[in-house]
């Protein structure tokens, strides 16, 4: 049995994950901590690696699948405060992995930083978009990141640049570390012209999102120019369902979760889309749904 010495205060058992997903899926996580500092998150990292418990990070939820019955290891909310800061220096803007990507493009606009707007809409932590290299195809979080500030395995934290910093679509070389904090470089603009752009791809990118329902998330990953969206439609899986869980009908590559919905429904559904497309094109699709 795992035992967190002085870290009692921060952590609880059998929280239940799906209110902090988009899915609002799945079960409890065996551990949930919520670290209210550097040292007691370099401390959770390091007692989670000595007693073998697997540890993730859940920032903003979006586009996580939880199996039915819960994760199996510690479950870290970077929340706090400390984790949440965001400060302008020059052209270069400073984010805890915590903050709320929509606060981030917010502060950027409001001090005529231009470079991130085209991330409008999109839900999440900044951890999470530096980590899954959240974009569109107006442009991606990785082409203004600096540096990222981490915590390995071990609890060693060290700044990642350069060469150390690897993006490439949807991905990044940051997955068996813990991000802390990013550091942005953007380019001068009109406060104002930056605010109209985020408005306009913000109505563009929520209308492409489904509403009314339990949850929902965007499944598989673009494909070569080819939209995912165009080739589930083209195998006929638009508005496919295995259960309470379906594929929507306007926006096909969305998974829409209804009342009654699991976690089984949905990977079952995820399995038949990608056969289908499979089957019918040859294109063997890539899932942005992180399954833990």
């Amino acid at each position: 049995m795992p035992t967190f010495s002085g870290l009692e205060h921060i952590l609880c058992e059998g929280v239940a994950l799906s209110p902090f997903t988009s899915l609002r899926l799945g079960g409890d996580a065996q551990y949930f901590a919520q670290p209210t500092s550097e040292e007691e998150l370099v401390g959770l990292v390091q007692q989670c690696s000595e007693q073998d418990v697997r540890l993730r990070v859940i920032g903003g939820g979006s586009n996580i699948l939880i199996p039915d019955d819960g994760f199996s290891g510690m479950v870290v909310s970077l929340d706090a405060a400390c984790f949440c800061q965001i400060d302008v220096d020059g052209n270069r803007i400073h984010a805890g992995a915590g903050a709320k990507l929509a606060h981030l493009l917010s502060i950027a606009a409001k001090n005529g930083l231009s470079g991130v707007e085209q991330l409008a809409g999109i839900a999440g932590s900044v951890g999470g978009a530096v980590r899954t290299n959240a974009g569109t195809h107006s442009g991606d979080i990785g082409q203004v990141t600096k540096s990222v500030h981490v915590i390995n395995s071990d609890g060693e934290v060290s700044e990642k640049s350069g060469d150390d910093l690897r993006f490439s679509y949807r991905q990044s070389n940051l997955d068996a570390v813990v991000a802390i904090r990013a550091t942005f470089e953007l380019e001068p603009a009109l406060p104002e012209e930056i605010t109209k752009q985020m408005q306009t791809l913000w109505i563009i990118k929520k209308s492409q999102q489904p509403t009314g329902v339990v949850g929902h998330g965007c499944v598989f990953r673009d494909h070569g120019g080819i939209t995912a969206a165009s080739l589930i439609e083209q195998a006929g899986m638009k508005g496919h369902s295995v259960g309470a869980v379906g594929m929507s009908e306007s926006h096909p590559n969305y998974l829409i979760v209804n009342e009654g919905g699991t976690s089984k429904d949905a990977l079952q559904l995820v399995q038949a889309v990608h056969d289908a497309v499979l089957e019918h094109s040859g294109v063997s699709l890539a899932t942005q749904l992180e399954v833990w």
